[in-house]
């Protein structure tokens, strides 16, 4: 082959290269440009984000595992207003029976009809179409968390570290549905770390099958809402 064809093709497969290369890093700058212009992302962004002046989330608990440590229990509620002081009384600076004047409530997340997070954490649930009996995504499932991907890269919640949950309805066997929704909350998670480029390590994947229906129902009913993913804000 003639040197300066091989030259030349070597400069046309640079240039493929860095095209590409500007390309991924064209669509990574664009993530949150684009979850500001999309109204679902948007919504997503204001359901998983803590409300301004709350404290981290912690000490988010998963059934079954250990009790959480003294130190990610919540702190003592202050005393209410005209309750009795606990300080000692005799205190030069304050008469004994003084009233303690409760610090102002931290604001937290609302509680969401459509989670069975716990109260307080910023939560949201979203039906994620699968194949029966299957973790793999459809065309419909990626159009679904697409909003949370760009969600995700967002500044609002890129400090944060997320807990995809999958659940199940109660059709079939416990056991079939706990395997099955540990493989679909992978699935997701696989699919936004690879499409959206979000950080493993802000992403853990759970699966608890049928132990917390958003609607109660007896075995083997087949109830849409119960399908479901639930991604749960794990703080920074």
């Amino acid at each position: 082959m003639p040197r300066s064809l091989v030259v030349a093709g070597a400069a046309a497969a640079g240039l493929f290269l860095g095209t590409a290369t500007f390309g991924t890093m064209m669509l990574l700058w664009a993530a949150p440009a684009r979850a500001q212009s999309d109204p679902a992302a948007l919504q997503l962004i204001e359901r998983l984000r803590p409300p301004d002046g709350a404290p981290q989330t912690r000490g988010i608990r998963v059934p079954g595992a250990p009790a959480a440590t003294p130190q990610d229990a919540a702190p003592a509620a202050a005393p209410a207003v005209g309750a009795p002081s606990a300080s000692p009384a005799g205190r030069k600076d304050e008469p004994a029976g003084a009233p303690v004047i409760a610090a102002p409530a931290r604001p937290s997340a609302p509680q969401w009809a459509d989670t069975t997070a716990p109260a307080g954490v910023p939560a949201v649930s979203i039906t994620v179409t699968f194949a029966t009996g299957s973790a793999r995504l459809t065309p419909a499932a990626e159009a679904a968390l697409a909003p949370l991907g760009r969600a995700l890269n967002s500044p609002d919640l890129a400090p944060y570290r997320f807990r995809i949950e999958g659940h199940t309805d109660t059709v079939g066997s416990p056991a079939m549905n706990q395997a099955l929704s540990e493989r679909r909350a992978n699935a997701v998670r696989d699919y936004l770390i690879q499409r959206f480029n979000v950080d493993p390590a802000r992403l853990e994947a759970v699966g608890l099958g049928q132990t917390q229906l958003l609607v109660p129902t007896g075995d083997n009913v087949p109830e849409a809402r119960n399908r479901r993913v639930q991604v749960l804000n794990l703080g920074s």
